[in-house]
């Protein structure tokens, strides 16, 4: 009888130690947290860190990710501050922020191409650049909006004097095309799509394929020198994190449709679904790798930026962006 009491003592105290082992084990898995801001309120540009968050894809690299809109401030002031580890901005963006000194730097390109361009309705009869004229344009205000129509007009043997700039900001482009706006600055992928869907023909101006300098980088994934510099593992993690993101909805747009959808059920479906199907092709495009950027990619639009004065000086486009942090090519 000793014996058995002491055999079940042993193996009640085995159990107890074996318990107490996995729940130290269970304590020890700590978490990064981590904030991702994005440009805007989401879309298909975003459909990458969406499934990351949907796949578990952030879990696997210690990473509990929480994906915002800005509310106060710009992605790019947001992630220079630190009051987010992450962000989406846009090459041209990530340049006006370092000519003023805002430590962020480019970790991946999101669309390897420029899919923006001009576009109006087909009734209002703008072919080519150069019927730009005596048209109205609505826009933001900013000066790289007038260089980029001034540059497209002039190569096309226009006069930019003669075109009307207007501030509409963020209307909707059907809306103003039906008032008083002739032509605006749209992504392909989703006004483009949109249209296509109401059954809207549009004449549509491709900036990458009407000046090469002008094929930049939009939209692009960002964070700040500092913590490249003080944890550049969790940099690394979250772009495997991220990377497998984007080629999930590369390989499975409509999955990933559905999945964004999830997480922004006021989207159209059939909207998200065909923009999505879109931007499968142009993720990656003809770069090697998802993510990747180019020296002179980045070069030929800040000089384009510098010789029309839009900018006062020029930068190191090296400090600016980074393939350091892409996984490695299959």
């Amino acid at each position: 009888m000793k014996k058995i009491l002491i055999l079940l003592m042993v193996l009640i105290l085995s159990f107890t130690l074996l318990s107490c082992e996995k729940e130290t084990e269970k304590e020890e898995v700590v978490m990064d947290n981590i904030t991702v801001t994005l440009d805007w309120t989401p879309n298909t540009n975003h459909t990458g860190l969406y499934v990351a968050l949907e796949k578990g894809y952030f879990d696997e690299e210690g990473l509990s990710v929480e994906i915002i809109q800005p509310s106060n401030g710009t992605a790019e002031a947001i992630v220079a501050t630190e009051q987010a580890q992450f962000g989406i901005s846009y090459q041209e963006a990530v340049t006006l922020a370092r000519i003023e000194e805002l430590p962020i730097v480019s970790i991946g390109a999101i669309i390897q191409h420029n899919s923006s361009g001009f576009a109006s309705v087909v009734s209002k009869g703008i072919k080519s650049p150069k019927d730009f004229e005596n048209k109205n344009y609505g826009g933001w205000g900013s000066p790289i909006e007038n260089a980029m129509i001034q540059a497209l007009v002039e190569q096309d043997g226009g006069d930019f004097s003669k075109v009307n700039i207007l501030t509409s900001g963020a209307a909707d482009f059907f809306a103003a095309s039906e008032a008083d706006v002739d032509f605006a600055w749209i992504f392909e992928g989703w006004t483009g799509v949109e249209a296509e869907l109401k059954g809207i023909e549009l004449d549509y101006i491709d900036l990458g394929k009407s000046d090469e300098a002008l094929d930049y980088y939009t939209p692009v994934i960002i964070t700040s020198e500092t913590l490249i510099k003080d944890n550049p593992e969790m940099v690394k993690k979250f772009m495997a994190a991220v990377a497998k993101g984007y080629e999930y909805a590369i390989n499975q747009p409509t999955d990933a449709a559905h999945i964004l959808l999830k997480y922004a059920p006021e989207l159209d479906e059939a909207l998200v679904v065909k923009s999505q199907e879109f931007l499968a092709t142009r993720y990656q495009d003809d770069a090697a790798m998802w993510g990747l950027q180019e020296e002179v990619v980045w070069k030929r639009y800040m000089d384009w930026l510098f010789e029309r004065h839009l900018i006062e000086s020029t930068i190191d486009v090296n400090k600016a962006f980074t393939n350091d942090f892409l996984p490695e090519e299959k």
